[in-house]
């Protein structure tokens, strides 16, 4: 089976979505508000790609548009994965077997597409 979405929105790093914060004394990591917002924008635009559960080994596709050359591919992929995990499309992102990514420019339609293809 293969599912698709597009998410329109510019894609943060995952590397970059973090912020040290002091909860009693504790230093620990929060989401920045990009990073919160696009989880949001995500959630609403992923249709039917929710609940989904997909518990077999899969192949991800995905093409990154960003508004400039500037922003890395790599740093992209594990936050897809994990707001494909939370909105349960996938069960856990370890059945992953596959990653075919494309980055491109668009400066005036930044978004990322995506593809699951589920393997027998």
């Amino acid at each position: 089976m293969e599912y698709k979405a597009i998410i329109k929105g510019n894609a943060p790093s995952k590397a970059n979505c973090y912020k040290i914060v002091s909860i009693n004394g504790h230093g620990c990591l929060a989401k920045t508000s990009a990073l919160k917002k696009y989880e949001e924008s995500f959630i609403w635009q992923a249709g039917k790609l929710r609940d989904l559960n997909i518990n077999e080994p899969f192949e991800f596709y995905i093409d990154v548009y960003y508004p400039s050359k500037r922003s890395d591919l790599d740093n992209v992929l594990k936050l897809q994965l994990d707001v494909l995990q939370r909105i349960k499309c996938i069960k856990n992102d370890n059945n992953c077997c596959l990653i075919h990514a494309r980055k491109f420019v668009d400066k005036e339609n930044p978004r990322v597409e995506i593809m699951i293809k589920t393997l027998d």
